[in-house]
């Protein structure tokens, strides 16, 4: 006997309403409290930037260093890893990752140098590199229609707030402990992840078979470890031909990469479906997006301190408007996605964002009120809230689920390779701006024969040492701090100038490039048909997974 009317309209209603996994809630809750995880480690080191500073005397590329370790290590090996578990179990994946996290925080906490915590960092952004891009693949594999749409918005709006939420955090310890605490907050809610994964997450959904391409895997990483380690020593006259070395192994494993992905049997990244202009118009969209949000908390945490004189737990609540707005934005960006298409929503963001780094660059001076950053950190809070659910949405919508793993590890990249690279090119043109203008100062100073070589360097090193310097030379303190604070607003101002000009580009990029949405809707259909073309006759549909 046939179905019946209401049967029929059941099961249209259920198509309309796409899959879901058992346990629904506690399964996104499980995979936003690990991607938590990473994005608190992210964040934690920014607000402790002045006082590891201090502590180890370190120069403003090592700072850089220190805060975009973390987004170097996840940003080189998710491409790798996300495949790793769409092969072996993303489960397992995501488990191994989380533990991991565990040690890479210890060692970090109880680093003797600055380079031992620059390495604790890069190995804790690997333990994320194993966890995060796995909870994006699970949503993806998981979830279906307009659930998705809404449990992406979920997973982007609650893991940006929680890494904005880091700096409190951080500020919070660091008025009773030592700069090495910051990097211990995030164990708890590692155990607590931890457990719900094991009892909720589903194991082996629509996951591969196919061999990985490990040799694919290692070019990756050499690719972006050498381009962003290159970006952050370019600015130091004394490693030159450490950078040009460095960009010379980044070129050679990008050309490399590209052979290797055309050539190989089952590539790691497929090239073909990363041309599709959806995919990578919306990859260098969320570069740009996620990495503004970085790279002005990055630089943002340094001026609360060091010119505005805040402590760390008023530079840590300073940052609040961002995590707001960003959870306020992120579900309406959701349904703009639907109703108004993502390109619309990525302009929209783009466009605060811009406002953002205007307000920066015309207020933040010595003297600002809060009012001027609290409005920049909203305005940044918005734009990331509204943007990057339609950077994320486009990438998955855009492959087919059995590339799950490629989709998530962009949209990874999104976040951790555009904060390494925005960090890296804004951090850059601070050390440089900053340099620059305390050599200036001291050669127009009337004193500045006075001056020795040893003590311009350590003048021109970072804030924090020009500090140090003060308290060795009492009588030329107050010059030596109002000199640094005035060179590291001239730094700060050119690197906003760079993350303006990064907007922009961005903008443009999507007007020109991303398409509307009646012809995004055509595009993503025709990507569907393609697929379903390419991977022969449907199988019988599978049952609902449970629970592990």
């Amino acid at each position: 006997m046939g179905d019946g009317p209401g049967e029929a309209a059941g099961t249209a209603g259920a198509q309309a309403q796409g899959r879901s996994p058992a346990q629904a809630g506690m399964v996104l809750v499980s995979l936003i409290l690990v991607a938590a995880v990473a994005n608190l480690n992210l964040a934690v080191a920014n607000v402790a930037l002045p006082d590891i500073g201090d502590a180890f005397d370190a120069s403003q590329s090592a700072l850089n260093l220190v805060a975009v370790g973390y987004s170097l290590g996840l940003a080189a090996s998710v491409l790798w890893l996300g495949a790793l578990g769409d092969r072996f179990g993303r489960k397992l994946m995501l488990i191994l990752g989380v533990s991991l996290s565990v040690p890479a925080c210890i060692l970090a906490a109880m680093a003797p140098s600055i380079g031992v915590l620059v390495v604790a960092r890069i190995v804790g952004g690997l333990s994320a590199g194993m966890a995060y891009p796995t909870t994006l693949a699970l949503i993806t594999a998981l979830w279906s229609g307009p659930g998705r749409t809404k449990s992406i918005a979920l997973w982007s709006a609650l893991g940006g707030a929680i890494s904005s939420l880091g700096p409190l955090v951080s500020g919070a310890l660091l008025e009773h402990f030592y700069w090495g605490s910051v990097f211990l907050v995030t164990l708890p809610l590692a155990v607590v992840a931890l457990v719900l994964a094991i009892r909720f997450v589903p194991a082996h959904v629509n996951e591969g078979t196919e061999p990985v391409d490990n040799l694919g895997g290692v070019l990756s990483v050499l690719l972006i470890g050498g381009l962003v380690l290159a970006i952050n020593f370019a600015p130091l006259p004394s490693k030159h031909a450490l950078t040009l070395g460095l960009a010379a192994v980044a070129l050679a494993s990008g050309v490399a990469f590209i052979l290797r992905q055309r050539r190989a049997a089952n590539p790691l990244y497929d090239l073909h479906v990363a041309a599709r202009r959806i995919f990578w118009v919306a990859a260098c969209a969320g570069i740009i997006v996620f990495g503004s949000l970085m790279a002005a908390m990055f630089i943002g945490q340094q001026f609360l301190q060091n010119v505005l004189g805040y402590d760390t737990l008023e530079a840590g609540a300073a940052i609040l408007p961002a995590a707001i707005m960003m959870v306020i934005f992120a579900p309406r960006s959701a349904k703009l996605v639907e109703t108004k298409g993502a390109r619309f929503t990525l302009l929209f963001g783009y466009a605060f964002c811009l406002l953002g780094f205007l307000t920066m660059y015309v207020f933040w001076n010595e003297g600002t009120s809060y009012a001027w950053v609290a409005l920049a950190y909203a305005f940044m809070g918005a734009g990331v809230g509204l943007a990057g659910t339609p950077a994320s949405h486009s990438l998955t919508g855009s492959v087919p689920v059995s590339k799950a793993g490629m989709a998530s590890g962009t949209a990874d990249l999104q976040r951790d390779l555009g904060g390494a690279i925005m960090q890296s090119i804004l951090g850059a043109v601070l050390t440089a701006g900053y340099a620059a203008a305390v050599s200036a100062e001291i050669t127009s100073s009337p004193n500045s024969d006075k001056v020795t070589s040893s003590v311009q360097a350590e003048l021109t090193k970072s804030f924090s040492s020009a500090a140090t310097t003060a308290k060795q030379y009492p009588q030329y303190a107050d010059q030596i701090i109002q000199g640094a604070k005035q060179a590291f607003l001239d730094g700060q101002d050119k690197a906003y100038l760079a993350g303006i000009a990064a907007v922009l580009l961005g903008g443009v990029l999507i007007w020109f490039l991303f398409p509307k949405r009646e012809e995004e809707l055509a595009l993503l259909q025709a990507y569907l048909d393609e697929d379903e073309a390419d991977a022969g006759p449907a199988e019988p549909a599978a049952p609902a997974p449970a629970p592990a």
